[in-house]
């Protein structure tokens, strides 16, 4: 263990000890669902407020309360009305910010549906949403008061869908909790669905750091029947009817999975605890997505199941960023000047926040690659042997090509679990990543040396 995360392990633990105090002086212990719909254009972006919800027991932290893990593309703060002091912050990114990205947001003006959690609040207080666009600055934003005595802040109840605990480890208080629910899962596909949760849960915990921290993690199962099996796929002209009415195509994009529906999805989950929603989708065709604090999204029956989960596991639950690049990426989603809010990516704006400690003295930056990098690696990937594949996954460098863009942005090794499917294993950068993230959940002082 390296001294720099024996200190942020004890950190995180005696501001977990001292801000519990905080928690019980302001929150209820329930949970507070704001749906948002956040619309707009690439050069104008509007965020409205729907309704409140009130939900079940919070399952979320009680600690590090005032300041997220991560910056992410927005941001939600409860403020004090009096002292503007931030009783409660998380950060999270949408489908609507990356569809920003797209050639359509150019011609016209979508709307995206959004639930935000937050714990219920004693007395009256200031929500905060806010928008930050590519280069970090606010791009929109709402402030609107919430009164937990508000009769119209509607009260979510059990909506009777059987649920099973799939892995029990503590309680909301001590345990991160992720929910997986149906997708494109007829009634006669129920035996089917409580299976394949099963494998999603041994996949996520078969990999590191998430094996060894397995006993910080609640997973929950939610049956949530759609009238048909299978999901959308909108370019073989296939729709289905679904519980959140997820498809592919997304954005135009073949292999993404996507769903718009939350305020459907949050309904399903109803009173279930969750801090990370799987939504596991009835197919056999490649494709998911994973949104920061959002969702994940995956299929369930292609052969690259397992890869593909926990990469997208990654992203939502991590924060990582791709680290493939194209060709050619008309639409930079990563600036020159404005540093990455991705651990695992850089424009060396800042790299001293990323994993310059992780860099060995004497590296070249661009860091020159293996020569194996000249060939298709994902290709013969399996025929590499275990000291080529442990130089490509974890020789740390500066490494130019990532989030999609061939050059000005960089990743920390030449092959990761958040670069190619072949590659088993997240490199250090990420695998440091995910366990500064359980310990912010958890305040955990556990840790494994670099």
């Amino acid at each position: 263990m390296t001294r720099r995360l024996l200190s942020l392990a004890a950190a995180l633990l005696l501001g977990g000890l001292a801000s519990a105090q905080s928690f019980d002086a302001n929150f209820s212990g329930g949970t507070l669902r704001l749906d948002y719909v956040f619309c707009g254009d690439v050069n104008h972006q509007a965020i409205y407020f729907r309704q409140a919800y009130r939900g079940g027991e919070w399952a979320g932290r009680r600690h590090n309360l005032s300041t997220p893990p991560l910056r992410g593309n927005g941001q939600v703060q409860v403020l004090d009305p009096e002292s503007g002091a931030v009783l409660y912050a998380n950060s999270f990114s949408t489908l609507f910010q990356e569809w920003q990205a797209t050639e359509e947001a150019a011609h016209v003006q979508k709307a995206f549906e959004n639930c935000i959690l937050v714990p219920f609040p004693l007395r009256p207080a200031i929500v905060e949403i806010t928008l930050l666009d590519t280069h970090a600055q606010v791009s929109s934003r709402i402030r609107h008061r919430i009164d937990p005595s508000d009769i119209l802040i509607r009260p979510l109840t059990d909506n009777g869908l059987e649920t099973i605990p799939l892995r029990e480890s503590g309680s909301l208080q001590e345990a991160i909790d992720i929910v997986i629910v149906s997708e494109g899962y007829s009634p006669a596909d129920r035996e089917k669905f409580f299976r394949d949760a099963a494998r999603a849960d041994a996949a996520l915990f078969s990999h590191e750091p998430f094996t060894t921290y397995q006993g910080k993690f609640n997973v929950r199962a939610i049956f949530a029947p759609s009238e048909e099996s299978g999901v959308s796929i909108p370019g073989s002209g296939q729709w289905r009817r679904t519980a959140v009415n997820s498809h592919f195509d997304t954005f135009y994009s073949d292999r993404y999975l996507t769903t718009s529906a939350l305020w459907t999805l949050y309904d399903l989950i109803g009173t279930v605890p969750s801090e990370h929603v799987i939504v596991l989708a009835n197919t056999a065709k490649y494709g998911g997505g994973g949104i920061f604090n959002s969702v994940t999204i995956m299929n369930s029956d292609h052969p690259t199941f397992v890869p593909v989960l926990v990469h997208e596991f990654g992203h939502a639950f991590g924060g990582l960023g791709d680290e493939y690049a194209y060709g050619e990426n008309p639409e930079t989603l990563y600036p020159a000047d404005t540093e990455p809010w991705e651990p695992n990516l850089t424009t060396l704006v800042d790299f001293g926040s990323k994993w310059e400690d992780l860099v060995p003295e004497g590296t070249a930056r661009p860091t020159p690659p293996d020569p194996v990098e000249a060939q298709d690696v994902r290709r013969i990937w399996d025929s590499l042997s275990a000291g080529e594949k442990a130089s490509l996954n974890c020789k740390v460098g500066v490494y130019e090509g990532a989030g999609y863009q061939m050059q000005g942005v960089y990743r920390p090794v030449q092959e990761c679990r958040m670069r190619i499917n072949e590659c088993e294993e997240f490199c250090p950068v990420c695998y440091r990543s995910i366990i500064r993230i359980i310990g912010y959940y958890t305040t955990s002082t556990k840790t494994d040396s670099l």
